[in-house]
C-alpha cells in the first residue's frame, strides 16, 4: 500500500487544494475538519503522514501533536497561518517534523513531503552509518567525513551536531533541541555559540556556505539537515 495522508484543515477550500495536489501524485487521502475526526481517523485508517492545521475548531493543533506523539512517530507537516517563531518552536518542540505557513506553495509542501519520505525510508534500517550525497559522504561510526573526495577534520562537537542532523534528516531541530542533545543545556545566550559552529560546519561542507545545500536554516526557529 502508498502513502496516505491525513490532510486535518478545517478550511474546506485549502483542504480540497492539498488534496487536489496530492492527488495528482498519486497519493490516496483523508480528509478531517476537527481534531476529533482526525483522531478518529487516525486509530481506525492507515495513514502514514499527518498534514495538520493548527487552527481547529474543537482543539487546538498542539493538542493533536502532543496525543499523536503518545502513540506514533507518523511524520506531522504543520501548515498553519501562524507566522511568529515562538509559536514555531513551540509546534516543533511538541514533535512536530516541519512547519510551513500559510501561504505556500504546493511545490514547497512537495518538496517537504519528499524530504520527509527519504528521512522515514532511512529509519526503516535497523541502523544506517553511511550517508551518501553528491558530494559529500559519512561515515557515522568512523567519524569520518569525506567532502568532494577528500577527508575533512571535524572537531568531537562539529561532528556531534552534525550527526545529530543527520539522524533527523528533514526534520526540522530547534536550537533548544539541539543544545540539550549535545551540550545538555538550553540557555537562551547559548544560541550564539550554536549560530558559530554551524557556521564552521557549514564552511567545512558546504560548497558555497552563503547558499547551503545541506544545512538549511529555519529562521527563527532552528535548522535541518536535507540535500537540497
Amino acid at each position: 500500500m502508498g502513502p496516505l495522508f491525513l490532510i486535518v484543515e478545517d478550511d474546506l477550500q485549502i483542504s480540497n487544494f492539498i488534496k487536489f495536489s496530492l492527488d495528482s501524485q498519486g497519493y490516496s487521502c483523508l480528509e478531517a475538519s476537527t481534531g476529533k475526526a482526525a483522531l478518529n481517523a487516525l486509530a481506525n485508517e492507515p495513514v502514514t503522514t499527518i498534514i495538520l492545521d493548527l487552527g481547529l475548531p474543537d482543539m487546538d493543533g498542539l493538542e493533536i501533536i502532543k496525543k499523536v506523539r503518545t502513540f506514533s512517530d507518523l511524520p506531522i507537516i504543520v501548515v498553519s497561518a501562524r507566522d511568529q517563531d515562538a509559536e514555531k518552536v513551540e509546534a516543533l518542540d511538541a514533535g512536530a517534523d516541519d512547519y510551513l505557513t500559510k501561504p505556500f506553495s504546493i511545490k514547497e509542501l512537495l518538496a517537504r513531503i519528499r524530504v520527509i519520505f527519504r528521512h522515514t525510508g532511512a529509519q526503516d534500517k535497523e541502523v544506517q552509518s553511511v550517508y551518501k550525497f553528491a558530494d559529500l559522504e559519512i561515515d557515522l561510526a568512523k567519524h569520518r567525513v569525506m567532502v568532494r573526495g577528500k577527508e575533512v577534520h571535524f572537531t568531537p562537537i562539529e561532528f556531534n551536531v552534525l550527526a545529530l542532523l543527520l539522524k533527523n534528516y528533514g526534520k526540522v531541530l530547534t536550537h533548544k533541541y539541539i543544545l540539550k542533545e549535545v551540550w545538555g543545556s538550553a540557555l537562551d545566550n547559548d544560541v550564539q555559540s550554536l549560530r558559530v559552529f554551524m557556521a564552521n560546519i557549514r564552511r567545512k561542507l558546504e560548497e558555497n556556505p552563503a547558499k547551503p545545500r545541506y544545512i538549511i536554516t529555519e529562521v527563527g526557529v532552528g535548522y535541518r539537515f536535507a540535500d537540497e
